[in-house]
């Protein structure tokens, strides 16, 4: 096989990889519309009462983000700010939802896995049910009401 055998088979790949991470059919429109539902309620929830914590000063300080991997301060806060204000924006209009997801589904299994571990059920609660649900969102994806379904059936048609 020679040079542009192998650019075309890894081209071939990288579509396949695309397309899995776009593509979501759930068979129906009242599946579709569910999951439209679904995504931008979770999301506004998340938004709502995680990203704007964010924001919000109390006391004189921003809210403490628990770090138990131990990253430098800068990266963990960065990735549980875009994790808790920019995901769900995007994950709500459906754009790279997949892709998207895989930071947020991190910061929740960590909260309840790590952060969480020795709470009572009732604290664990509330990181199971955001990782289970985005998990979730992750396995279906965002269905064919979403900018991931416009890209497929447009662009990649180009292609």
């Amino acid at each position: 096989m020679g040079r542009t055998g192998l650019l075309m088979l890894c081209i071939l790949k990288m579509e396949n990889i695309i397309r899995y991470l776009l593509y979501s059919d759930l068979g129906s429109d009242l599946n579709n519309w569910a999951v439209l539902i679904f995504r931008v309620l979770l999301m506004l929830e998340l938004f709502r009462v995680h990203g704007m914590k964010k924001f919000r000063i109390q006391n004189g300080e921003k809210e403490h983000v628990p770090n138990p991997l131990g990253l430098p301060d800068k990266l963990n806060g960065l990735v549980a700010t875009f994790s808790d204000t920019v995901v769900p924006f995007l994950v709500a209009v459906g754009f790279g939802t997949r892709l998207f997801l895989l930071p947020s589904i991190g910061v929740t299994a960590i909260g309840y896995f790590v952060v969480h571990r020795k709470d009572s059920i009732e604290v664990r609660d509330v990181p199971y049910m955001y990782t289970l649900a985005m998990l979730f969102l992750w396995v279906i994806g965002p269905g064919t009401y979403s900018i991931d379904h416009y890209l497929i059936n447009t662009i990649f048609k180009l292609i």
